[in-house]
This record gives C-alpha cells, structure tokens and sequence, in this order.
C-alpha cells in the first residue's frame, strides 16, 4: 500500500470504520492511520484452551530441546542460526525437529528430524522436552508485537519456551519468568547449558497461567465485543436482544 497509491485497500482505508491486524503493535497502527485509517486495533493470536493444555510427556518427544515448524524459504536463516547452530555447539545435548521439508537438510548428528507432527500430537511435543524453541518468521520478527500462535500453544501445555528476540514479547510473557529470550544461537545454548528440569518446569506452569488468564479466544472475544460496542452500542445492542 506504501509503493503503491492507488492499491484498493489503500483508497479504501478512510471510508472504514475500523481496521483489525492479526498483529504488529504500534508501528503497524501509525503505520496505518498515516495511510488514512481512522483507526487500527490489532487482535493478537491466542489460545483454545480445548485444544493446546497438558498432557502426559510421550518419550517420542524427549530432547533437551524441540523445534516444530514447516521449513519455510523466509525462516530457514533464523532456524540455522537459532536451532541448528546450538545443536552444534552442543554434541552432547540431544535436538528434535518436526515439521515438513527438514528430512533433506543437513543436520547435525545430534538432531532428530521426525518429519509432520500432527496436531492431536502437539501438546506432548510442547511438553515433553526440557524446552521448545519458537522461530519469528522475518517478517514479523521486523514487525515485532507479531507473536506466532505456537508461542500460546506451548504456553497452553506447559511447556518451557525459548523464543528469539523481538520487539514486543513482553506484552504477552514476562521475560525470565514465563518465557527466555534469545537473540541469537550462542544465546540458545547457553540457556540450555543453565537450564534446570526445576527451572523448566517453573517456567512452563507459570507461562500456562499468563495465558489462561489473559490470552485465550474467549479473552479476545471479549475484546472485540468491547471495541465494538464503544464504536457502535446502538448495534451491539440490537444483537444482544435477539
């Protein structure tokens, strides 16, 4: 929309009422209003609380630390760096990938590519490792304010996670407590050289309440409902009384 002005979503803005993001923070709301929105909310991703919770662990999961993630052209780099570059640092540590794509890479001796992980399968995967690894794709870890859906998952289930660097993490996890940060490989090994089975599962319990009180669908819903009905209560109204 910024390259070009007569993109139809770019003449469109000053005629909406509301534009809702799937994230991105500050910088894409200003980014917005200064191309004629009136005003941008984003509605962050979340957790179903149904479907992403504790399980038992699965001893076809164990690692010291997991990474699920299709193989992606915008995130191979950061997963070289941020996955695969600990797993060489560290020989005698043992790493698990799931995913699709990862069977035709070069990997490491020390890591365990176990192809498509099926979602009936996910909790245990987050749970099961001494901790799990998110990735940001480019883009949105740019963008910051962007956290990707698997950061609630795991969360969900428990699970410790150690999620790379980007501008707005702290919004959703308190740093050292719920989540750790990375901001590179080295970074990477050297928390799971300190990390403790204590210290891991602290993290994930205390990472499962933060979302459970603040960060489901029903928690967005609410949300939603609520912007709505400062924008339009006459609406809201009518509906509720049907």
């Amino acid at each position: 929309m910024r390259q070009n002005p007569d993109d139809v979503l770019r003449r469109m803005l000053p005629d909406l009422d509301l534009v809702l993001t799937y994230g991105g923070g500050d910088p894409v709301v200003r980014a917005y209003r200064a191309l004629g929105a009136r005003d941008c909310v984003p509605v962050y991703n979340a957790l179903d609380p149904e479907t992403h919770h504790s399980v038992p662990p699965d001893d076809r999961f164990r690692a010291d630390l997991g990474f699920l993630a299709n193989r992606l052209p915008d995130r191979e780099a950061r997963v070289a760096d941020f996955f695969l570059r600990p797993a060489a640092l560290l020989p005698d540590q043992q790493f698990l990938l799931g995913g699709s794509g990862w069977n035709q890479a070069d990997l490491p001796a020390n890591v365990r590519a176990i192809g498509h992980v099926g979602t009936g399968h996910h909790n245990a995967f987050n749970v099961t490792p001494r901790a799990v690894l998110n990735v940001a794709r480019d883009s949105m870890a740019a963008t910051g304010f962007s956290p990707a859906t698997r950061v609630f998952e795991a969360a969900g289930a428990g699970g410790c996670l150690i999620t790379d660097a980007w501008e707005g993490i702290e919004l959703f996890l308190t740093l050292g407590l719920e989540v750790l940060v990375a901001r590179d490989g080295q970074d990477v090994a050297q928390i799971l050289t300190d990390l403790t089975p204590d210290r891991s599962r602290a993290i994930g319990q205390a990472a499962q309440r933060r979302v459970l009180s603040e960060h489901t669908y029903d928690r967005r819903a609410i949300q939603l409902r609520d912007l709505l009905h400062r924008m339009r209560p006459d609406l809201i109204r009518e509906r509720e009384t049907q």
